[in-house]
């Protein structure tokens, strides 16, 4: 293991909690919450009620999985392309009308949405609470969104399995928006100005794109990877290269289709034409990240439909797969592309898999530079990583992306006749996010 993927935190001297586990045995078992509840169960000192719900709910969790039921995304746009001009509610709200189609659940059965959503100014008060209402789905079921970078849309999903898994809810949309070209330049104006210029400041790059520790764009953490894992520029324009064919391939064998309504484009990026472009970050000969090795502005949605594997029998729904289990983790912000390396350990360790006997793998494409790096050090098979492309070719949308990948994912195990699978991302500020599927 490289030596940088170990540093921790307060010298390593808290252990993470671990996270709940999905079925949930581990937990139950060991929670002193729960243990002090089961003791009250047996002695009598709760009510009826509580003692009932409690022991339904330690069942529930032990024995039922919570089961993705749809999923779908919307076309990726380009910086200020064909979707800048949609507002973002409106496009998530497009999203959610479809997945509930797809699964066939009207909206008012709906329990809640959450959407991972970066980027927020200017787009008005709570514009999840927007996107559900604009989908149909009515003012009583509650919306909202959580903000974890470009891990944002695969958490929410996490948060909705873990709003399922305790008895919360029944039906969540979970998902992921983002419009980075709708991103405002903004300019604090709350004290006045009492003499000389005011800088705007652009909310794009501030807010999604800089690192908050290092104030270093998040192209300099792949500059860094680069150099510590000895990935070299020919490399880099090599997967990107292979990402922009392998989509092209996709788009023209129409896998797309089920996904998405397709957008057909030709490949833009031969070796002979990456290797002309500048670098980005580091100007000098040393530079090796560039505008085509590096994931890039756009705009999208993605969703998913989760319900309880009892609830999907119940309905007469085929689940797409059930989640298996997810794990986060943190790592030092300056390589925070290797994130995706102990993420996917620690979800696979959960579900009691090995990493050859997963089928497909979709991890984001930030940069070309630390996908390179994370196949490296994990030794993964590459023919089963991204095989339709990923963001350096759709694009990165960064609130979208968690979920978009989880939903590519999904679609390319139907499609293949694989099993396993899992979907994981980089987080900016130095995290990592992974999820682990199972088609049933």
């Amino acid at each position: 293991m490289n030596k940088h993927l170990s540093s921790q935190p307060y010298g390593g001297a808290v252990p993470p909690r671990p996270l709940l586990s999905y079925t949930c045995r581990k937990t139950v078992e060991t929670s002193t919450h729960c243990q002090q509840r089961r003791a009250s169960v047996q002695t009598g000192t709760s009510t009826l009620s509580e003692d009932s719900s409690f022991k339904h709910l330690l069942v529930n969790m032990s024995t039922d999985s919570v089961v993705i039921v749809s999923a779908a995304r919307t076309p990726i746009g380009s910086l200020n392309g064909a979707l800048s001009t949609v507002l973002l509610h409106d496009l998530c709200s497009a999203v959610i009308k479809d997945v509930l189609k797809r699964a066939g659940v009207k909206p008012d059965e709906v329990s809640e949405v959450i959407m991972g959503h970066v980027l927020t100014a200017g787009h008005g008060q709570n514009p999840t609470r927007k996107a559900s209402v604009g989908a149909g789905i009515p003012y009583p079921v509650p919306a909202w969104s959580c903000q974890m970078v470009c891990g944002s849309g695969l958490k929410a999903v996490c948060l909705g399995a873990q709003s399922i898994l305790t008895g919360e809810s029944t039906v969540v949309v979970a998902g992921g928006m983002e419009s980075m070209s709708r991103a405002p330049h903004t300019v604090h104006m709350r004290a006045g100005v009492k003499m000389g210029d005011a800088s705007l400041q652009d909310s794009m790059v501030a807010d999604g794109l800089t690192d908050i520790f290092h104030c270093y764009h998040m192209g300099i953490t792949a500059e860094n990877v680069a150099k510590q894992w000895s990935v070299s520029r020919e490399e880099q324009d090599r997967f990107a290269v292979k990402s922009q064919s392998r989509t092209e391939a996709a788009q023209k064998a129409r896998y797309f289709d089920q996904e998405i309504v397709p957008i057909m484009v030709s490949i833009r990026y031969n070796m002979d034409s990456m290797s002309k472009l500048k670098p980005c970050f580091v100007k000098d000969s040393s530079g090796t990240v560039t505008a085509g090795n590096a994931s890039g502005i756009n705009d999208g949605a993605a969703a998913t439909v989760l319900m309880s594997q009892s609830e999907a029998a119940r309905r007469g729904i085929k689940p797409m797969a059930r989640i298996v289990s997810w794990a986060q983790a943190g790592l030092d912000p300056s390589i925070m592309g290797t994130g995706p390396i102990p993420a996917i350990r620690k979800a696979v360790e959960k579900a009691g898999w090995q990493l050859d006997q997963v089928d497909l793998f979709e991890i984001n494409e930030a940069f070309a530079a630390q996908s390179v790096a994370v196949v490296k050090e994990l030794g993964l098979n590459e023919e089963k990583v991204n095989v339709s492309g990923g963001a350096i070719s759709l694009g990165h949308p960064i609130g979208m992306s968690g979920c978009r990948v989880l939903v590519t994912l999904l679609h390319a195990l139907q499609r293949t006749g694989g099993r396993k699978g899992i979907a994981s991302l980089c987080i900016g500020g130095g995290m990592g996010i992974a999820m682990c599927v199972e088609r049933v």
